[in-house]
């Protein structure tokens, strides 16, 4: 009777074990952000919900934990259950560049997340209003005005060591000249800037930038790709407009989770994101709106060796310009 007893022990406790596993995704999905509402992450955050919501049969919400490059929306993923029901919209600055501009950040750009899916190539434009700057009528001119009054003349950034930081301060470097930095708290209130003539150029991000061009409210003099960006034909390459061989500055998206998310998770995640970065719709958006160049095909393992790379290339970069937190 005993034998009988433990012998069926283990079937008895099998359903248990099976509810206690629960299907995913089993409620909404947390899509966190580090920028303000408008600025070019949230636009991609809000068009690549909707068609993941669907995909994964429950709401992905828009949840933007602003403030400190990033740092605040990374450090609460980083800390939230790996249950695949909280990631992070990050980027090259959130999961590259700030590894070396902040000296203690309470993560682990690497260690502390699950790299899931590439989102595609992010450049620059050089803007100034069209209104309050009408000398600055092109990239020369700008150069010219900064060696004419070193220093005088700046530049508005999303913030210390975003990449419309570090795209100053590599242009002038590269262009040997003297700019002031003026960070604000995310694209909107830069935007805002330049428009109103608080600053005198913006190294915009491309998907927010184009329909300000557009309308006419701000040159675009020059993007920061090697090649011109299919949305902006008409506006040059820093190389072709400045005269400054190779010049180039971008950055990337990328879906990340907390470290340790189980793979099946990880690998359906891949999967759907995947798919919907191929549809020829969204292409069109991320190319003709936005401005970004779509993905590779990119494994998650892949993905992370792109952060892996990005983390050493933009330290130089940080170490180079001088680039620090206030």
């Amino acid at each position: 009777m005993r034998r009988r007893s433990l012998l069926a022990a283990p079937l008895l406790a099998a359903p248990a074990l099976a509810g206690a596993q629960e299907a995913w995704p089993s409620r909404p999905i947390s899509l966190i952000g580090g920028f303000p509402n408008g600025s070019g992450v949230d636009i991609y955050q809000r068009r690549l919900a909707e068609p993941l919501s669907r995909a994964l049969g429950q709401p992905v919400v828009v949840d933007n934990r602003t403030g400190a490059g990033g740092n605040i929306g990374s450090d609460f993923v980083a800390k939230a259950r790996p249950d695949g029901h909280t990631l992070y919209f990050g980027t090259a600055g959130t999961h590259a560049i700030n590894a070396s501009l902040y000296r203690a950040l309470p993560f682990d750009v690497i260690r502390d997340f699950t790299p899931i899916a590439h989102l595609g190539e992010v450049p620059n434009v050089l803007t100034v209003s069209a209104e309050r700057r009408p000398q600055l009528t092109d990239c020369h001119a700008v150069i010219a005005a900064a060696r004419a009054n070193p220093g005088r003349l700046n530049y508005g950034s999303t913030g210390n060591g975003a990449s419309t930081h570090l795209a100053g301060a590599q242009f002038a470097i590269a262009a040997g000249v003297e700019l002031t930095h003026v960070p604000y708290r995310g694209q909107p209130g830069a935007a805002l800037a330049v428009l109103q003539g608080d600053v005198d150029l913006f190294f915009n991000q491309t998907g927010p930038a184009i329909g300000m061009i557009r309308q006419g409210q701000v040159r675009g003099l020059a993007v920061t790709t090697r090649t011109r960006v299919a949305a902006l034909p008409d506006v040059p390459t820093v190389e072709e407009a400045c005269g400054l061989p190779g010049f180039e500055s971008t950055t990337w998206y990328g879906i990340f989770a907390p470290a340790n998310l189980p793979q099946p998770i990880v690998d359906r995640l891949s999967a759907e994101i995947t798919r919907i970065l191929r549809e020829p719709d969204f292409q069109r958006w991320l190319i003709e709106s936005q401005g970004i160049t779509p993905p590779g095909v990119f494994t998650p393992r892949e993905f992370a060796e792109i952060q892996r790379r990005d983390v050493a290339r933009w330290a130089e970069v940080v170490r180079r310009s001088g680039a620090t937190v206030d």
